[in-house]
């Protein structure tokens, strides 16, 4: 003997499952919005690094090109100092690297140059990351950079 359903009984079950799914879907997605805006900020981060560390080598290069005036100390730049061109290589090449480089391509971008005698160079270069979720104000948003080399 057969047992005979009832499908009256069971209206709207079908569509409890749709909205169940969608729901899981929905969520589903949120997570994937926001690990792609995670992404997004780790990736930009990543490259202020990289452009941080071909600033300071190239910095480097150009003291290597000069290097009497390097272990000489006309290299040397404190942070927050407006360079001026008048001249010589040196405050040529800092301008440049500060003014064209730096400043351009790193958000508050600045940097400095410490050299001995003994041709013995720190560069540091350091700008704002607050892009990457910090306020602007934070002191632990200012990346910093230090790069030790000898000329």
């Amino acid at each position: 003997m057969q047992k005979s359903i009832n499908i009256y009984n069971n209206k709207g079950f079908s569509l409890m499952e749709v909205l169940i799914a969608l729901l899981i879907l929905a969520v589903g997605l949120l997570g994937v919005a926001a690990l792609q805006t995670i992404a997004l900020k780790t990736n930009h981060s990543a490259y202020q690094r990289t452009q941080a560390t071909f600033l300071a080598y190239d910095m480097l290069d150009r003291m290597r090109a000069n290097r009497n005036s390097a272990m000489a100390g006309d290299y040397n730049l404190a942070v927050a100092t407006d360079p001026t061109a008048t001249g010589t290589l040196a405050e040529q090449d800092i301008n440049d690297w500060i003014n064209n480089n730096v400043s351009q391509l790193l958000p508050a971008g600045d940097g400095s140059i410490d050299c001995t005698n003994l041709g013995v160079c720190t560069i540091v270069v350091q700008w704002d990351e607050s892009r990457t979720g910090g306020t602007a104000t934070a002191a632990s948003d200012v990346i910093q950079f230090t790069f030790t080399a000898e000329i």
